[in-house]
């Protein structure tokens, strides 16, 4: 085992980091503070570059290391950071929030400074692109609301053009609505369609950061040209990408008669992983799970009591757009009830390279930020998202969450979780079971969510919704409780799902879930792991009961139908049909139901890769919008198609297709465009299984078929037998390319297996390959 020795400023007494063979950090310290210093100490060891970049980009300062042509970036992300009262942001998370905070940033700060007295360490993109990384501030942590995740403006955005020019049943082949539900009868469409562009600025804020040599070398005179910085080019995903897995299983229904719960959250992937698994213990705490790496604490795992996941999302919808007339001769005040009030507006300086220095202009109004004005039309749009409001930081409730040990007390804490929705389910060494939805929900008493409204004063929230009134559940007669995104408001409660939102995913993984958990008594660890990493296809499930009576009108249908026919709906990487299948249904079925049924070109292209609930409903029940055999003849003819792409693209012998020769795993590091050589710290191809409708989500982009979402991370959790554990992390843990634990999991995440998940001394002591004993700095 390698060891070193290192001295901390601020550390009370010694601490140590044990890194075990697959990159895990067991950090063990002698009390909360020293703890949470050294986690962010930590942090920074693994993940410099990512933090630094994450801070600059939160906080708005890119331009400051990377030139004008970021400054569009810079204050996008300005426009979102919170801007209230800091006690009582601080007040809505914990008694010791602002203290752990303040340790974790200490602990960054330390080793930033390590860095700058051994420069070796800074890991290689700081020298790539000739930048250093800058101390954090402990309020920095909590105001940086745009690194997560919530809906609908764009949506609602997308909805104002398409019911300008079809009816709301043919929208719900973008995004279906649970329950079903007509937007315009609130009377908000009145508004109008609005331009698409006119969420640039939104979208711009909560972009990853992307380097180029021309983005670099940007002037100020080209500066605006980077609005539109989007990650992939797709966008309009949006609307149906993102999601997660958990469940919780009694011990009623397991093997060993202990809980068993899992847990895979799906966002975008990213080089380094959005997630990070870390140990931490002390005597007032001990647990082990992921978090993300800025963030002090953990979301998802245990705390050698308790065990709890996340999904993410529920179905809170969390932003509205909103309209503003401007007054006709003073663009700087708007209308609000009987009066025009002024635009607060408010000019911060962005730094520049060589000391040099701009302003950027932020407009806001009473409800938020202004994203896009037309003068012309007299109109601003802005968005109000609940990230304005105190205790919104995403994902910071965790640190009282992750210290719950009874699901009273988990459930009780999860009431102050705003950000993002998510439902969450929890398991204990007692044998409780349970779930919660948890996040603010704003209330809307005279509208929907689902269009832009007038920004006058007449579409108000009323506060939030009160969090006794969110679905919960605690060990139902079912022996589980699971989630996928799925509408899961239980029948009969009280307000049903339209308080909270219309905008579900489809249901697709949440069934094959509930319907492999009910069928087993006895489930067990490997179990959870084969569901995880399950790729049944619901969808092809569906569509081969309809291909079933299709009839062969040429060779090419004949071999397509009689290689779906013999399939199993198994999605995985080495399978022919699984190819076929998903490029049929993904770039030929939706977007020719798309085109039939909407009329006009300038609105296909908003309906991105379509909902496939709503494609599958109109498909198995197509009248009054088809006839039936206009149905079968889109199902034939555009399976012929697939089948002869699949034969340019794969060759000519279906036999040799696989599914993972077009899926890829692609982690493309966002410097690997300026590196030298480029893509030098790029990780992939590699091929896989899976789609956006099974339990092992692995949507992806139209064209190439580039994963774009899943689950970089995943946990199955053995409660009470804890060094029973797994996970796995991608690419790896570490987001230093030099380190070998930088890409060391790619291939086991990618094959659906695991690593161990040590909770026990002994049993972290056995796999440890690095320690690091921490003494603390002598003053001066």
């Amino acid at each position: 085992m390698r060891e070193e020795t290192l001295e901390l400023d601020g550390l009370a007494q010694p601490a140590e980091i044990i890194i075990d063979r697959w990159g895990i950090p067991h950090i063990r310290a002698e009390g909360l503070g020293d703890l949470f210093l050294v986690q962010g100490f930590n942090a920074a060891r693994d993940r410099l570059w990512q933090l630094d970049l994450w801070r600059k980009r939160g906080l708005g300062e890119l331009s400051a290391d990377f030139g004008p042509g970021y400054l569009e970036q810079d204050r996008a992300a300005r426009l979102f950071l919170y801007r209230g009262d800091m006690q009582a942001e601080w007040a809505c998370y914990s008694d010791d929030a602002q203290q752990i905070c303040e340790s974790f940033v200490s602990g960054v700060n330390a080793y930033v400074e390590l860095c700058r007295r051994e420069p070796s360490r800074l890991p290689p993109e700081f020298g790539l692109l000739g930048t250093s990384p800058t101390r954090w501030r402990a309020e920095d942590v909590v105001r940086i609301r745009s690194h997560s995740w919530m809906r609908n403006a764009l949506s609602e955005v997308l909805r104002s053009n398409i019911l300008a020019g079809v009816p709301p049943e043919i929208d719900a082949l973008r995004q279906r609505l649970q329950p079903a539900h007509d937007p315009r009868s609130d009377g908000a469409a009145d508004i109008g369609a609005l331009p698409v562009d006119c969420l640039d600025v939104f979208k711009l804020a909560i972009a990853p950061v992307s380097f180029s040599h021309e983005r670099l070398a940007a002037g100020m005179d080209d500066a605006v040209r980077w609005r539109n910085v989007t990650p992939l080019g797709d966008v309009l995903r949006e609307s149906g990408g993102q999601g997660s897995n958990n469940w919780a299983i009694h011990g009623s229904r397991t093997a060993t008669g202990r809980p068993i719960l899992a847990s895979d959250p799906h966002r975008m992937h990213a080089l380094p992983s959005l997630r990070y698994i870390v140990h931490l213990s002390c005597p007032e705490f001990d647990g082990i799970g992921a978090g993300e790496p800025a963030l002090p604490g953990i979301c998802i795992g245990h705390n050698g009591t308790a065990a709890f996941g996340l999904t993410l999302f529920f179905g809170h919808d969390q932003e509205d757009v909103y309209v503003y007339e401007m007054h006709p001769d003073d663009p700087d005040r708007y209308r609000y009830g009987d009066d025009w009030l002024p635009f607060e507006v408010i000019s911060e300086p962005a730094a520049l390279p060589g000391g040099q220095s701009t302003d950027l202009k932020l407009k806001f109004t009473v409800h938020g930020p202004i994203i896009a004005e037309y003068p012309e039309q007299r109109r601003a749009v802005g968005v109000r998202t609940v990230w304005t409001a105190p205790g919104t930081a995403p994902y910071f409730r965790s640190i009282a969450t992750m210290r719950a040990q009874r699901f009273e007390d988990f459930r009780d804490l999860l009431k102050g979780w705003g950000v993002p929705a998510t439902s969450q389910v929890y398991a204990d060494v007692g044998g409780t079971i349970g779930w919660s939805a948890a996040g603010f929900s704003p209330v809307r008493s005279n509208w929907d969510g689902l269009l832009p409204v007038k920004g006058d004063g007449t579409h108000e929230w009323s506060g939030y919704l009160d969090p006794e009134r969110l679905p919960w559940s605690c060990d139902p007669t079912s022996g589980y409780v699971a989630t996928a995104n799925e509408m899961n408001v239980p029948s009969g409660w009280p307000g049903g799902p339209e308080q909270f939102g219309y905008e579900w995913y489809e249901s697709s993984r949440a069934d094959r879930i509930a319907e492999v958990l009910s069928a087993s008594e006895h489930h067990n660890l490997v179990d959870s792991q084969a569901l995880q990493t399950d790729v049944y296809s619901k969808p092809a499930e569906r569509l081969l009961a309809m291909l079933a009576t299709l009839r062969s009108s040429s060779e090419a249908r004949d071999q397509a139908l009689r290689l779906l026919q013999e399939w199993d709906c198994q999605v995985s990487a080495d399978s022919p049909a699984a190819a076929l299948f998903e490029i049929w249904w993904s770039s030929f079925l939706r977007p020719a139901l798309i085109r039939r049924l909407v009329p006009s070109p300038e609105l296909t292209g908003l309906f991105g890769p379509g909902d496939p609930a709503g494609v599958l409903a109109i498909l198995e029940q197509p009248q009054p919008l088809l006839i039936t055999a206009e149905r079968d003849a889109m199902l034939g003819d555009t399976l012929e198609a697939a089948y002869m792409a699949c034969r340019e693209r794969l060759g000519p012998n279906a036999e040799t297709w696989r599914w993972g020769n077009v899926h890829a795993a692609y982690f493309e590091h966002p410097a690997g465009r300026v590196s030298e050589p480029a893509k030098a710290f790029d990780i992939g191809p590699i091929g896989v299984g899976g789609s956006d409708s099974v339990p092992m989500n692995m949507s992806y982009r139209l064209g190439d078929y580039r994963l774009t979402i899943g689950a970089s991370f995943r946990m199955v959790i053995d409660v009470g037998a804890w060094d029973n554990s797994v996970c796995v992390n991608t690419p790896g843990q570490s987001g230093d390319p030099r380190s070998p634990h930088f890409d060391d999991l790619a291939t086991t995440w990618a094959a659906g297996d695991y690593v161990p998940l040590l909770y026990s001394r002994k049993a972290v002591d056995a796999a440890s390959e690095h320690r690091i004993l921490l003494q603390p700095r002598p003053s001066s």
